[in-house]
């Protein structure tokens, strides 16, 4: 085989070099590479080849002389710029050893293209550079593993979330320090096999599984993590990758959710607020996270505020922490109660507005609970501060407008149950000073207007020796000791009614007889006052009621339509049967009534603006009695606007079908 043969069969690119720097080979790889022929290159100086070899600054014949000289055993490794034929110049790596033969030495170069390998290896660095940036800027955090589980991969954003340095190596204790951190959604801790990257490593698919971090000193945050197994074209895994971003905000606003829930089902199933503000409590602190919490109301009597409740989720208040009187203007609590807005402190140990003694008290003794961020939302009704929530965090929180409001739902919530409560009580204080007075009208003036009845009467009896106007003084007296007697009559009837003393004797009973007989005995009446009476009734429309309350019922009713309407007008009175329920109208052609007062002219001695103003008498006891007999009845009573003018009250009453049944 000759020479030239020889150097063809070799891959790599080689030039073969005499002393004197003229070329004396030039093999098929170099022609490929340089894009040139031999026969341009052999024969010739390699400085005044196609190819023009560089060494740096120093002409290539210069190196070729000391590699001749020196006569190395091993190829000499040197980076030569070469020049392709359309003008590139491309870098290569030589590996230069002199040869001996028959016709002397020769220099051997083989040359190697590294200018796409620099190229590749730039680009996979620019690359990784971007790939790095483009990590790092993200909001979420990413950590990957490769084939055999060891973290290759924590961009910033995840190093925050775990208080690592943001910037350098990726450290070597990931996988004994981050599982420190992690917890899964009942705060049960996390070993490394059990996190989100390893299960993933492990071949599993996570999607939006939520974890939490707690960094001691820090708040606890909660992320939705998703991982992946990293696997190559064939199916081999090359590693895996998990990415978690915060849903703290969201998970905070469901929470809160459920607590709302639950703050509603322990008011709604206490009969006071200090037996639902345990469950409250609870509610709360669970919903924030935090461990303390204390309710606070305002006192009626003594207008102090006072401590309702305190819960930890420690189980136990062993010193005292809750159960102080809060001072208005002093301390968190006290400057809520005072100013009726919400507090936020961020971190007690370092707020400058606690100094009084009373506060640095407090302060020490959150302190000593580990507290650090306290929230203080006032409990209004209206413009009124009827208490104070205060809630306790055992680690700086941010989200202030976000706590605040929520806070501010479940106050409202408390707040509207404080006022309704107080209200009920009022209210049965009234009621209590009402059934106070109706005793007193029973007891006191029952007897003697009895007295002065049957004085009247006797003196009525021999007043032979009476004037015309004694005997007409005689019998004002008895008219009004009449309306008075019928004024106490119906108010203890109304309270035997209201009270329950007064039992209903329910039998079936004939709506249409006994409508019939109520208007039969008020057609005189009506044809004294000029009004006309007119009645629809059906033949017969059975209930189940009390006969002689439903004429009773009845009676006001007619009495009241009557007073009302003006002579020449009508009453008319409509009986009939709607939806298994009996319809009784009866419509006066009066002064009306305003629309605002209609559900008010029920109550005990109220009178209508327009019925005050006109003079018309009455005392306002007629459709209170009414509307007691309607509701014993299981009914409904209501007033409505007539066409021109006038009121139609009406009256819906259960009725029996043709079997007896309701």
């Amino acid at each position: 085989m000759d020479s030239a043969a020889l150097l063809d069969s070799v891959q790599e690119a080689v030039l073969a070099v005499d002393p004197q720097g003229v070329v004396r080979g030039f093999n098929r790889a170099a022609e490929e590479l340089l894009g040139m022929a031999a026969a341009e290159v052999c024969g010739r100086h390699l400085d005044d080849t196609p190819c023009r070899p560089e060494y740096g600054d120093e002409p290539i014949s210069a190196a070729l002389n000391r590699l001749f000289t020196g006569r190395p055993t091993r190829p000499v490794i040197r980076e030569l710029t070469v020049r392709h034929r359309d003008g590139r110049r491309l870098e290569t790596r030589a590996a230069m050893s002199v040869v001996h033969g028959s016709a002397g030495p020769l220099a051997c170069v083989f040359l190697t293209d590294v200018s796409s390998l620099a190229a590749a290896e730039d680009a996979a660095e620019r690359h990784n550079a971007f790939l790095t940036a483009l990590l790092d800027s993200l909001t979420a955090g990413v950590i990957a593993c490769d084939d055999t589980g060891r973290v290759i991969l924590v961009n910033r954003e995840m190093r925050r979330m775990h208080g690592d340095p943001e910037d350098g190596p990726v450290p070597a204790d990931v996988s004994t320090t981050h599982p420190q951190h992690l917890f899964d959604v009942n705060l049960n801790p996390l070993a490394w096999e059990q996190t989100p990257l390893m299960r993933a490593w492990r071949g599993e698919r996570l999607a939006a599984e939520d974890i939490v971090i707690r960094v001691p000193g820090r708040r606890s945050r909660v992320f939705a993590t998703t991982a992946q197994p990293i696997t190559g074209r064939d199916g081999r895994r090359l590693g895996a990758v998990a990415a978690a971003h915060e849903i703290t905000v969201q998970r905070h606003a469901e929470r809160f959710r459920v607590c709302h829930r639950e703050v509603e089902q322990a008011l709604r199933h206490s009969t006071s607020i200090a037996e639902a503000a345990p469950a409250i409590l609870r509610a709360v602190t669970g919903a924030l996270g935090w461990p303390r919490a204390e309710l606070y109301l305002v006192d009626e009597t003594s207008g102090s505020l006072r401590s309702v409740a305190g819960y930890t989720t420690d189980g136990e208040d062993t010193d005292g922490f809750f159960g102080h009187d809060p001072i208005r203007g002093r301390g968190i609590s006290g400057r809520v109660w005072e100013s009726g807005e919400p507090l936020w402190v961020a971190d007690i140990g370092r707020h400058a507005g606690l100094v009084t003694a009373h506060e640095r008290e407090r302060v020490e003794m959150c302190a000593r609970h580990g507290i650090r961020t306290v929230l203080a939302v006032p409990i209004r009704d209206g413009g009124i501060v009827l208490g104070v929530l205060t809630c306790y965090a055992a680690s700086p929180e941010v989200h202030e407008d976000l706590f605040t409001l929520l806070l501010d739902g479940i106050t409202a919530q408390i707040g509207v149950y404080v006022a309704l409560r107080r209200a009920e009580e009022l209210a049965r204080q009234l009621t209590r000073s009402q059934n106070d007075f109706l005793d007193l009208v029973g007891h006191e003036l029952r007897t003697p207007l009895t007295s002065i009845s049957a004085n009247a009467t006797m003196l009525a009896e021999e007043a032979t020796g009476l004037d015309d106007e004694q005997r007409q003084m005689l019998a004002a007296v008895a008219r009004n000791t009449a309306v008075l007697q019928r004024i106490v009559d119906t108010l203890l009837d109304l309270a035997a009614l209201d009270s329950g003393h007064q039992a209903l004797h329910r039998a079936t009973v004939d709506l249409a007889a006994v409508v019939a007989e109520a208007v039969t005995a008020y057609r005189p009446r009506a044809a004294e006052t000029g009004v006309g009476l007119h009645a629809d009734l059906p033949e017969r429309l059975r209930a189940d009621g009390d006969a002689v309350r439903l004429r009773q019922a009845v009676d006001d009713l007619l009495s009241n339509a009557l007073k009302f309407s003006p002579a020449g007008g009508d009453v008319h009175v409509t009986l009939r049967a709607v939806d298994h329920l009996a319809e009784l109208c009866v419509a006066d052609a009066g002064i009306g009534t305003p629309e605002p007062e209609r559900d008010r002219v029920f109550n005990r001695f109220y009178r209508a603006g327009n019925v005050r103003h006109q003079g018309i008498p009455g005392f306002g006891l007629g459709l209170t009695r009414a509307r007691t007999i309607v509701h014993l009845h299981g009914g409904e009573i209501s007033l409505r606007q007539r066409r021109p003018a006038g009121t139609v009250v009406c009256v819906r009453l259960p009725v029996l079908d043709e079997s007896g049944k309701p």
